[in-house]
């Protein structure tokens, strides 16, 4: 059927609500909307759904929901795992509630355990309860820090990390497969509760996860003699992880934590910020008026969903605050953890690995030289990071030590399998109090990274692209590079051009032409001479696609100037393509 016809059938099924079809009533004229809900269901990807929410295929409602939570029960049953059980948990975004039931309910009346919280937790939390409670797999609802008309649907395996192959390509196979949506399954909460198809679950949960994140604190004694007089500023966005990171927070000692008032409580219209991203400038708006006014050492803001941290840190001398990306936060966080782990056993295992995606920094290239440790580069994804671990658990060779993207997200110890803020927000207080016990401050611990390793610099730039049009163009523009890459990007010269989903890495100088190593996928590289480089990749989660790109400077000044040309000309590029 074409998409007028799946949007006729909708109107006049009674399977669908009459909410749903008054909705879809009020867009009878528009055929442009029709077209955009209605041209094609909404993509289960490798690590699930997202959209925005309404009526239609291509949108993230009940029924799209129980699609994909009944797709997820037949692959569970193929894997003979339907007696362990599904956790789910949910944040603060319109509708979260709701979906997250209604998946509970599905896997229900499939015979299928659903955990359920009793209420919104962070992602990290959800990946620990996976493995904590045995299960087979989890579902998070949640759209992380889309804006707020999104929400999403995060699939887990038992392992805790997102899906990987075969479990990605398999579920989706069932997922497909499933093409009247009047079939999937569903039943009545009260039956599936008094079933015990259906448990709550909350504070055990809680109190486990909190447990782990405690054993990975190394510097207590730091924390003892300056937890009390470091100042921190926190805002959870309107998201998730307010109690969990003032509760850890607390329980190791930091006495002095003061929460943005207006941004404390879960509130899925993120009513004080247009963008709920710790990346973005104006997320940090309130907290550091809230800062300057407490007089705060480092101010953090975790994204809805909690598995991202934003950072900005106090400069002892100019006193202003320095906002730190993704990639200096998790290098800093990197250094700190490595180090510090060295200095109180005297080594490091022979085995052991920083583990990090193809568009993070090369700082941590430098880092893992410096350590004598291996260095691990995957797809981009937390799942990819997740998926080493395993594959060390299983093998019995290798040894996480610290694993991040360039995304502000990292993951220390391996109590969860994604990215983890609330673990993040702690380690970073901890250093903050372990560095004042040398007298420095953050800012100076990035500064003395950067004099170790080099003044390597990372940004990023995207195009939004949205609807029908805006998926060809993205797709015209990764086609146009990967047919004729560019052998020149303003100084600097194109040593070779890694296509992903090719799986080739060709040196232009040579004609050259390698294996990538890693799993095929949409994605270009560029290594550039004098250290510099350029990625080019579509957002797995947003209309967007996005340019990634790091130069190498004799300073930090000098590299800041360097990333602002490279990031110039790199549009100037993109710009002919539009």
């Amino acid at each position: 059927m074409d998409y007028r016809q799946i949007y006729e059938e909708w109107m006049k099924n009674p399977y669908f609500d009459g909410e749903t079809r008054k909705e879809l009533a009020d867009i009878a004229g528009d055929d442009k909307e029709i077209r955009e809900r209605f041209y094609a269901d909404l993509e289960f990807g490798t690590a699930g759904l997202r959209g925005i929410i309404g009526a239609g295929i291509n949108r993230m409602n009940i029924y799209v929901v129980r699609r994909a939570t009944q797709g997820l029960a037949d692959y569970i049953k193929k894997q003979g795992g339907e007696n362990k059980g599904v956790a789910i948990a949910y944040d603060s975004r319109r509708m979260s509630p709701e979906f997250s039931m209604e998946a509970a309910l599905t896997l229900a009346a499939n015979g299928i355990k659903a955990y359920r919280f009793e209420s919104l937790r962070p992602t990290p939390e959800l990946s620990f309860a996976v493995r904590h409670l045995g299960c087979i797999a989890g579902i998070n609802v949640t759209a992380s820090h889309n804006p707020p008309e999104y929400n999403g649907y995060k699939v887990y395996w038992e392992d805790g990390a997102q899906i990987t192959p075969p479990h990605d390509t398999g579920i989706m196979d069932c997922v497909k497969a499933i093409t009247d949506l009047s079939t999937c399954k569903t039943m009545d909460q009260a039956e599936a509760e008094q079933a015990g198809l259906l448990v709550t679950i909350g504070s055990g949960v809680d109190d486990a996860y909190i447990a782990e994140l405690k054993k990975l604190v190394l510097h207590q004694d730091s924390i003892d003699a300056f937890g009390k007089d470091i100042r921190i500023v926190f805002t959870p966005l309107h998201g998730t992880g307010n109690l969990p990171a003032r509760r850890i927070l607390k329980e190791i000692g930091f006495e002095n934590v003061y929460v943005v008032p207006e941004q404390e409580l879960p509130d899925g219209e993120f009513p004080t910020v247009s963008y709920p991203n710790p990346e973005a400038e104006e997320a940090f708006t309130l907290a550091l008026a809230l800062a300057k006014e407490k007089d705060a050492d480092l101010v953090l803001a975790t994204d809805p969903d909690a598995d991202r941290l934003g950072v900005y840190v106090k400069d002892g001398q100019s006193g202003s605050y320095i906002p730190l990306t993704g990639n200096m936060s998790g290098c800093l966080l990197a250094e700190y953890e490595i180090s510090q782990r060295k200095a109180i056993t005297g080594s490091l295992p022979e085995d052991g690995a920083l583990i990090k995606t193809i568009v993070t920094s090369n700082l941590a290239d430098e880092i893992a030289k410096g350590y004598g440790i291996r260095l691990i580069e995957v797809l981009t994804g937390f799942k990819y990071i997740g998926q080493q671990i395993l594959s060390f658990e299983q093998s019995g060779k290798g040894t996480y030590l610290f694993g991040f993207e360039e995304s502000y997200g990292c993951l220390i110890g391996t109590h969860a399998r994604d990215k983890d803020a609330i673990v993040a927000t702690m380690a970073l207080c901890e250093a903050a109090a372990y560095y004042k016990s040398q007298g420095k401050t953050l800012w100076d611990a990035m500064l003395d990274l950067y004099e170790k390793y080099g003044y390597c610099l990372d940004a990023i730039q995207s195009v939004s692209l949205k609807g029908i049009e805006g998926l060809e163009k993205i797709r015209e523009i990764m086609e146009t590079l990967r047919k004729e890459p560019p052998t020149q990007i303003g100084r600097y010269q194109v040593l070779s051009a890694r296509d992903y989903k090719a799986d080739e890495i060709r040196n232009l100088a040579t004609g050259e032409v390698a294996p990538t190593g890693l799993p095929r996928s949409n994605v270009l590289y560029y290594d550039l001479t004098e250290d510099a480089w350029l990625c080019v990749r579509p957002s797995g989660t947003e209309p967007k696609v996005k340019f990634y790109y790091g130069v190498k400077g004799r300073s930090l000044e000098d590299a800041r100037a360097l990333s602002a040309e490279l990031g110039q000309q790199v549009m100037d590029m993109i710009r002919k393509m539009l």
